[in-house]
């Protein structure tokens, strides 16, 4: 029976199998390693006498190799497999486009992109997704504690509503039809049925960024719930999921942390929240600014760490001119929202809030963008609300995003398996 690598060191003095790919090959004068690599990490195994089978075996040939596990200090995980047979699983492979072996990335991120099923093995490549698995353990067991109920919605919509002139469009059997850009619309209704609900899955974006922060497709972490008072209630719900992923991530994926030198943060019980007024101040920006710059948000990051110590931070109270018509306005002065963005290190994270519940507000919401209630962009997913909705809200989280400001990577597509923007279809 196969064990894996970091089995190893619990079966001294037995035989055992190990499986996987040659990571490394390593001759000396009297005696050779073979490093392999599975999928916990790494083993070392001792050959002895003639090299001629070593020799035929290159990096990243899938063996099987059954031996004899012997201790060792200097070994990984302080033991090795010694007298061992090796037989390949697959023929002798090619030379890897990037030298998988070495412990950090030689080849700039292009290369990296470009060569992604290869280039992912790599310990390092491979650890930002490790962080994000975990990180959505931690969602899901955050949610499903609090008796949220896991759905999934239609990716393939027959309307654009958010952000309409941002969505792609696709032939859907000789019809117009859309890819969604948020389970928005959908997960409101479900609070309906069920309350409380959360999804993971994917969102689209046709926006024309090229930057190192924004992809055309990404994870999006959604959740809504009903029967709350405002949007604080929201903020602290979200708060409590993020403990619960930076500590997933912390306990389950703590190899790969500790390969890209990563310290989990702590978010604080008590966030801090600031008016969006206030944070402009903070920024030093325009009064008169409708939404805040990145720099804005570093400035407030910042603030937030040097006064607080902490490296989240709430701002709430959007301009209701910059939040989507579903959101629900600030009752001591309907200039404002009762939304908020959450700051991660001086970015963007999360966008939560408050939403209108009552069909007369939304009658009146999209008469002031100049649209009808009565509209087939909008009759279904208002059909909810002639028949009663509680108070609710929820919030978003983008999930290369969190792991890109988790490791501190420069660009969010070091973090993504296979990203997609205005330049990458493939691979």
């Amino acid at each position: 029976m196969r064990i894996l690598s970091h089995e190893i060191p619990s079966a001294v003095g037995q035989t055992v199998t190990v499986a996987g790919w040659v990571h490394r090959r390593r001759r000396l004068a009297a005696v050779s390693f073979l490093i392999l690599r599975d999928r916990s990490g790494l083993a070392q195994i001792v050959v002895k006498g003639p090299q001629e089978q070593l020799d035929s075996l290159g990096e990243e040939t899938v063996v099987e190799v059954t031996g004899t596990v012997a201790a060792n200090a200097q070994a990984p995980g302080g033991a090795e497999i010694v007298e061992p047979v090796i037989t390949p699983l697959t023929e002798p492979a090619e030379t890897p486009p990037i030298e998988l072996w070495r412990p950090t990335v030689g080849a700039g991120l292009p290369v990296v992109l470009d060569n992604a099923p290869v280039a992912l093995r790599h310990p390092v490549v491979r650890a930002g997704w490790e962080i994000a698995a975990a990180a959505l353990y931690g969602f899901r067991e955050a949610l499903n504690g609090q008796g949220f109920t896991e759905i999934q919605t239609p990716k393939i919509v027959g309307t654009a509503t958010e952000s309409g002139a941002n969505v792609f469009a696709l032939d859907y059997f000789g019809g117009p039809a859309y890819l969604a850009q948020s389970p928005q619309f959908y997960k409101q209704q479900l609070v309906g049925v069920f309350e409380r609900v959360f999804e993971v899955g994917p969102v689209f974006r046709a926006e024309p960024h090229d930057t190192v922060r924004h992809l055309a497709e990404y994870v999006s972490l959604d959740a809504e719930f009903g029967f709350i008072t405002d949007h604080r209630d929201v903020l602290a719900v979200l708060r409590s999921t993020i403990a619960a992923m930076l500590a997933a991530v912390e306990t389950r994926a703590g190899g790969a942390l500790e390969r890209l030198g990563v310290t989990v943060p702590e978010i604080p019980v008590d966030v801090p929240v600031v008016h969006f007024t206030e944070a402009l101040k903070i920024a030093g920006a325009d009064p008169e600014e409708p939404d805040l710059a990145p720099a804005d948000e570093r400035a407030v990051g910042e603030w937030a760490l040097r006064e607080h110590g902490s490296e989240f931070v709430a701002v709430e109270g959007y301009p209701m001119v910059k939040r989507p018509f579903y959101t629900h306005p600030q009752p001591s002065d309907p200039r404002w929202s009762n939304s908020f963005d959450l700051l991660f290190r001086g970015v963007e994270l999360v966008t939560g809030g408050q939403r209108l519940h009552r069909y007369s507000e939304y009658v009146a919401a999209l008469a002031v963008r100049g649209e009808s209630a009565e509209s087939p962009a909008y009759s279904s997913y208002l059909q909810a609300f002639r028949h009663g909705m509680p108070p609710h809200g929820g919030f978003a989280i983008g999930l290369e995003r969190f792991v890109a400001r988790l490791t501190k990577a420069e660009n969010v597509r070091e973090v993504t398996l296979f990203p997609r923007d205005l330049h990458r279809l493939t691979p």
